[in-house]
Order: C-alpha cells, then sequence, then structure tokens
C-alpha cells in the first residue's frame, strides 16, 4: 500500500515515514502544498496524510481541489490547530479523519491502516480469503492457522491483493501501489514474487488471468 505525507516540517515528515514504512507501507513525500496537491492530483496514492499549514497552498486547498477533481483517496489530517471551526472545514473539504499534533506515532499508522482497509470495504483488521489470514496490524500471515514468512515485498503484494480480493490486479496496479514513484523495478519482479509468493502458501489462493493480471479469491470461487 502507498502512502502520500504533505508535511513541511522535515524531521516530523522523516519521523512519519520511518513509521509508516516500518508498518510495511510505502511512502511519498511533499513539503509544500503545490507538490502534495500534484502528487495526489496523479499518482495512485491508498491513503495520504496532510497537513493544514502549508507553503504555497494549504491542506484545506488541497483537499477541495482533490475532491473536485474526484480523487478519492482517503485523506488523515495532521494539524497543530486544535479549533473545531478548522476541523469541520477540513471534514467539509473531504477530510476522512483528524489527529491534532502532539500525537502518537502509533496512533497515526493504526489510523492510516483502517481508511485503507475501510476504503476497500474492509472492517475488520484481519482480511480473510478461504484458509489465508492476513493481520494488517500485526503485518502478519497464516494459512490454516500456521504462519507463513514473507519478504516486506511479497507482503505488501499479498496485502494489496487481499484489500482487493476477488478483482482482477493488473501488473501495472500492483507495481504503482507496492513501489513509491522513484522505482524503476524490472519489467518480470512482479512475476517473480508472486511466484514465490504462491510456492510458500502452497494451495492455489492467486489465480492468473493470462493477459489481465492476478486475482486472489479461494480455490473454490475460481472462475
Amino acid at each position: 500500500m502507498r502512502v502520500l505525507v504533505v508535511e513541511d516540517e522535515p524531521q516530523l515528515t522523516l519521523r512519519l515515514e520511518q513509521a509508516l514504512e516500518a508498518a510495511g507501507l510505502v511512502v511519498d513525500t511533499a513539503y509544500d502544498g503545490e507538490e502534495g496537491w500534484f502528487l495526489g492530483d496523479t499518482e495512485p496514492y491508498d491513503a495520504a496524510v496532510l497537513d493544514l499549514g502549508l507553503p504555497k497552498l494549504d491542506g484545506v486547498s488541497i483537499l477541495s481541489r482533490w475532491r473536485g477533481a474526484g480523487r478519492t483517496l482517503p485523506v488523515l489530517v495532521l494539524t497543530a490547530r486544535n479549533r473545531w471551526a478548522e476541523k469541520a472545514a477540513a471534514f467539509a473539504a473531504g477530510a476522512d479523519d483528524y489527529v491534532t499534533k502532539p500525537f502518537e506515532m502509533e496512533e497515526v499508522v493504526a489510523r492510516i491502516r483502517a481508511l485503507i482497509r475501510r476504503a476497500a470495504g474492509h472492517a475488520s483488521p484481519e482480511i480473510v480469503c478461504g484458509p489465508l489470514r492476513l493481520d494488517t496490524l500485526g503485518g502478519r500471515v497464516s494459512l490454516d492457522g500456521m504462519p507463513v514468512t514473507l519478504t516486506a515485498q511479497e507482503f505488501r503484494i499479498l496485502s494489496y491483493l487481499a484489500h482487493h480480493q476477488g478483482r482482477v490486479v493488473g501488473r501495472s496496479e500492483l507495481s504503482e501501489h507496492v513501489y513509491d514513484r522513484d522505482a524503476d523495478p524490472e519489467s518480470n519482479v512482479i512475476d517473480v514474487l508472486v511466484a514465490r509468493i504462491r510456492r510458500k502458501l502452497g494451495i492455489e489462493l492467486i489465480h492468473t488471468l493470462r493477459g489481465q493480471g492476478w486475482r486472489l479469491q479461494p480455490p473454490a470461487d475460481a472462475g
């Protein structure tokens, strides 16, 4: 899952980036409103962390532009402003959640994970697909109750497929959501990683649709 952080304080941005990446997310950053708006308008993020008090373009204006252009990514507003009028303005512009500085980093991570899950239609932190269980809070995967060991990148791929299970996900879409904007993976790297995940699972849960991509669903539901 890929997250955009728009925050003008370098040290806080670094801490957010480190915490979100430690939670298995891919992070892009922007330090002013214009760059943040542009990235959110042109890149396929799964969620955004957005400060309100930004240089060049404020957070409420960014939100209004995104929503006006039909951008539906979940947005967590993160700001030192704690007056209700400012919170109301952010929600009216299209914010999905709000955290006031100072904050616990674990809370931001938990809220972002929840926003991503809910946007994909999952209320519970545990995503189930037949015998497969993916714990989005702990970053763990199990099959019939037995743990499955995955690399960080394998977990990101399986997590994206699990969040969107039942839907065909193409190679380019997967690449856009499990790598940051500066990455340039080789053309077959996604195929290799999906093959590795399949071997580790040992059962047919990831189904290939030739020329289209992959779909995660239980064997009995394959069609």
